[in-house]
């Protein structure tokens, strides 16, 4: 992989509260995307790396609140697009006695979900079989002739070296945005640029496990890098037996496969080289793992953009996901990893 200019990440960040219901809320935001940008900001800043966000936001005073902070982290915002009228989703984190958390979500009319509405005909291939079940054509070579649609994303695909995105950034999308998604990542993936997918499977976010399957084997067989956990992996496939779902995970097409599988060490399997295995960082005591994969992922690119081999990157992306989960929060002070920071 070569030394990429521009990343963008796309999907969606929420505010986030904090406390009891009626009583004291202590606001900020969250997202596992915006999560990742962050991270690969401050771990790309030293090669010079431009991290975007691309999202949606409200034209109200929270969404202008939000990008404020973004750009505070290094983090451009140039491909966001404000929708008059519409406000950013909201979840609320309430911890019980025993410091169990229950997450509470407010995200159906979020402004992320209509990012790619508007003008725009960008489709990837598919065709119905003769039993009315949808068949996706992922061939780099089936992108639809018609151009790119007129968000920001779409205008600035062929001036975008790497494209990151999500299990999440899927399933907030309708169908015909992620066709437009998938359209921008065949494109790119035609250029010889990085398409980066990192599973984060949540099932409350999809109708049915089917739709999910569907949807994640059409952007793996588009991504030339996949990171990916193993429990999300078992859980999105119905696979009881690690082992028998850790040989399909490896077996998949991208060129590069990741796989996280919490503390045991983390493999890599590139084409044409032998399966790696990566230690992981014992830490005295686990506090919070909220963004731990998130932190990872922008560790792992952000020295991969800048040549390390994916083993080296491995160990920069746990090393980095030992020190967050240390910490309560997604983003941890910057003061608190400035040591893991290349110079």
């Amino acid at each position: 992989m070569g030394t990429a200019l521009r990343v963008v990440c796309f999907g969606e960040c929420m505010i986030e509260l904090q406390g009891q219901a009626f009583g004291v809320m202590h606001q900020t935001y969250g997202g596992d995307s915006l999560n990742t940008a962050v991270y690969l900001a401050r771990c790309g800043r030293h090669i010079g790396l431009q991290v975007d966000y691309a999202t949606a936001l409200g034209d109200d005073a929270l969404s202008s609140g939000m990008l404020l902070r973004w750009q505070a982290e290094g983090v451009a915002t140039a491909l966001v697009r404000r929708l008059p009228g519409r406000l950013p989703g909201l979840y609320l984190i309430e911890v019980d006695e025993h410091g169990e958390r229950r997450f509470s979500y407010w995200r159906d009319q979020a402004a992320a979900r209509a990012y790619f509405e508007g003008p725009g005909d960008a489709r990837v291939g598919a065709r119905v079989d003769g039993r009315g079940d949808m068949l996706i054509d992922t061939r780099v070579d089936a992108v639809s002739t018609s151009p790119l649609g007129t968000t920001p994303l779409e205008q600035q695909a062929d001036r975008i070296d790497a494209l990151y995105l999500t299990g999440i950034s899927l399933a907030i999308l309708p169908p015909a945005g992620r066709d437009r998604l998938a359209a921008v990542a065949q494109a790119m993936r035609a250029r010889g640029a990085t398409v980066v997918f990192d599973n984060n499977y949540r099932p409350q976010l999809w109708p049915d496990a089917a739709t999910a399957r569907i949807n994640f084997q059409r952007f793996l067989a588009l991504a030339t890098v996949a990171l990916l956990t193993l429990d999300d992996e078992q859980a999105l496939a119905g696979e009881p037996d690690a082992n028998a779902q850790l040989r399909r995970t490896l077996a998949l097409p991208c060129p590069e496969v990741v796989v996280k599988r919490g503390p045991a060490s983390t493999l890599v399997r590139c084409a044409g080289k032998a399966l790696q295995e990566v230690p992981t960082v014992r830490v005295a005591q686990v506090v919070d793992t909220t963004a731990a994969g998130d932190s990872f992922a922008g560790a792992y690119l952000a020295a991969r953009l800048g040549g390390a081999s994916a083993a080296a990157a491995a160990l920069a992306g746990n090393r980095l996901a030992a020190r967050v989960v240390q910490h309560r929060g997604a983003v941890i002070p910057l003061a608190d990893m400035a040591d893991l920071l290349a110079s």
